[in-house]
């Protein structure tokens, strides 16, 4: 028992330790985290072919496929009779994009994404045929060809109702594409190399290029800018692989960026950094809803008219009256009251306390910064 208790407590002390020490922890970041390698990027790649042996499911009749039919076909000594000779109900015209990495060699095989450009309604089920991938210089760097993968699935019934689910006019081919052609690149010839930081931010950099110094000596690295550093490098193309794997695992300790809050205007979507505070500030925030509702009051009428001592009464025409009723509710304000140097845990609370809607809350940042009291940029995406 004793035991037991002992072990608790302990436990309880680490707990109280670590909640302790916790604020002031600062977790150190590898560079291969915050930078990335001038020139040392992948290349976007694109082609135009065709996907057969689709079950209906393709452009039929569309004038582009059928003359892509007829030049692949006269491509192996066959002429088409005429154009009834071919159908494209089994044939769609696709867009085929990849990405080639960097330092990818001949031989290797990259992922690609096949995307039909006509009137096909699904891919599954087809074949790729040999697609020419190019690069931005025209050139062909790789070729595509094979079965794909379609996550989404189309149906359609003869009286015009149809289920789609996800997207089946967009397939995948895992290892799809052969690259026929190196790029190019000075990696191994430069005496230098660039880090660029994914954001910039010059009290970064410089920390970057400081530490690059700690670790090698002398002035190895040189902070460009806010976002580049330029770091000498070993001619010998034996060390130089070495020498980027040391560098990329040096870890610095980034001071806190800039206060941003970035809104999303589109899902609603708002993200407050650690660092954002606001002056003293009194805030009101309401809601007015205003009700309309348009009714139609319908009033018979008819004539009596009496002869011979009996009354007939013959129907008219019915009276209608507008009838409208205009309700107004209106909450009740609430204010809330900023002291200086509030930090995010209490703007976050504060807000939530009056039942803000993310639109509300946009409005009353919005306000802030307009009143010069929110110490932070606001990025509305």
């Amino acid at each position: 028992m004793k035991i037991h208790r002992s072990r608790h407590l302990l436990a309880m002390l680490f707990w109280l330790l670590a909640a302790g020490l916790y604020p002031h922890m600062v977790l150190a970041d590898r560079l291969k985290d915050l930078t990335s390698i001038a020139g040392v990027r992948p290349n976007q790649l694109v082609g135009y072919g065709l996907v057969v042996g689709l079950p209906g499911t393709g452009d039929g009749s569309s004038a582009l496929t059928l003359q892509s039919m007829r030049s692949l076909i006269s491509q192996f000594g066959v002429t088409p009779n005429s154009a009834l000779d071919l159908n494209g109900k089994n044939t769609a015209a696709v867009i085929v994009t990849a990405e080639l990495p960097a330092f990818a060699k001949p031989g290797q095989r990259v992922d690609v994404t096949v995307s039909t450009v006509g009137q096909s309604k699904s891919l599954r089920g087809g074949t790729l045929l040999m697609t020419p991938l190019l690069g931005a210089d025209g050139q062909t760097y790789a070729v595509a060809q094979g079965n794909m993968v379609v996550g989404g699935l189309g149906v359609e019934g003869n009286d015009g109702s149809q289920l789609i689910v996800n997207i089946p006019t967009v397939g995948r081919i895992p290892g799809g594409a052969t690259v026929e052609t190196l790029v190019e690149t000075d990696f191994l010839t430069g005496d230098h190399l660039v880090l660029n930081l994914h954001q910039g931010d010059f009290t970064i950099t410089n920390q970057v290029a400081e530490a690059i110094n700690d670790v090698f000596g002398g002035s190895v690295a040189i902070a460009l800018d806010s976002r580049s550093v330029r770091v000498r490098a070993p001619m010998d193309p034996s060390q130089k692989v070495s020498f980027i794997s040391m560098l990329e695992n040096i870890e610095i300790e980034p001071e806190r960026q800039s206060a941003k809050v970035v809104v999303n205007a589109r899902t609603g979507t708002i993200v407050i950094g650690g660092d954002v505070r606001v002056t003293p500030a009194a805030v009101t925030h309401g809601s007015l809803t205003v009700r309309v509702e348009e009714n139609t009051d319908v009033t018979p009428t008819g004539n009596l008219a009496l002869a011979d001592g009996v009354a007939a009464a013959t129907p008219g025409d019915a009276v209608e009256t507008p009838d409208t009723e205009i309700t107004v509710e209106e909450e009740p304000a609430r204010a809330f009251l900023f002291d200086p140097g509030v930090e995010l845990s209490t703007i976050v609370e504060a807000i939530n306390s009056v039942g803000a809607s993310p639109a509300d809350l946009v409005a009353i940042l919005e306000s802030l910064r307009e009143a010069g009291s929110l110490r932070a940029e606001l990025v509305i995406i």
